[in-house]
């Protein structure tokens, strides 16, 4: 089974208040971004993968990431999650295991538990809160979204659904806003 890591990097960050664009602020000595994309580099992925969009990351993205622009970024989470679904669909990929570009605290150790795990639905349970890396299967792509700003969550969230939770340390919330980041600046 092939499977890429896939950052979700598209999004205008419309609650960042700062100078510049939240995923390029400097985040304890590197763009905030940086963080996001040396967790996987770090994971035995078959592909490492970035969907862009609103904003110009072309200088700071590895060039071991495949990079998949969304030119529909404006409509939300959704489509850029389609991107990548169909293009690991295009190049046979088994499943993706997926994580937020404005997420600096989610370890390697973290990426590396979701993806290890053998389950079709896994992801990191940080103290109790379901929140990626989340790994999702082919067989479930057509459960994700193809419209609105909700990515995967309507899966990470089901009770009805096989999903496994796999203990993960660190913190997985997202910077939204200046002070999200001066927290841990």
């Amino acid at each position: 089974m092939t499977i890429s890591a896939v950052i979700l990097a598209d999004g205008t960050g419309s609650r960042w208040k700062g100078p510049d664009h939240k995923l390029i602020h400097p985040f304890q000595g590197k763009p905030l971004i940086s963080w996001s994309l040396e967790a996987p580099l770090e994971v035995g992925f078959d592909e490492l993968i970035v969907v862009t969009g609103a904003v110009d990351l072309s200088t700071l993205i590895p060039e071991n990431y495949t990079v998949l622009q969304n030119h529909y970024w404006e409509t939300g989470q959704a489509s850029s999650l389609q991107v990548a679904v169909n293009y690991a669909e295009s190049v046979n990929h088994e499943a993706i295991v997926v994580g937020l570009a404005d997420t600096p605290m989610v370890s390697s150790e973290s990426w590396n538990l979701v993806l290890k795990h053998p389950g079709q639905l896994v992801c990191g349970s940080f103290e109790g809160k379901r929140r990626p890396p989340f790994k999702i299967h082919n067989e479930f792509w057509k459960e994700i979204p193809t419209s609105g700003d909700q990515g995967a969550k309507n899966i990470l969230m089901s009770t009805t659904l096989p999903i496994v939770e796999v203990s993960c340390e660190g913190w997985p919330d997202d910077i939204d806003t200046v002070e999200d980041l001066e927290k841990w600046n």
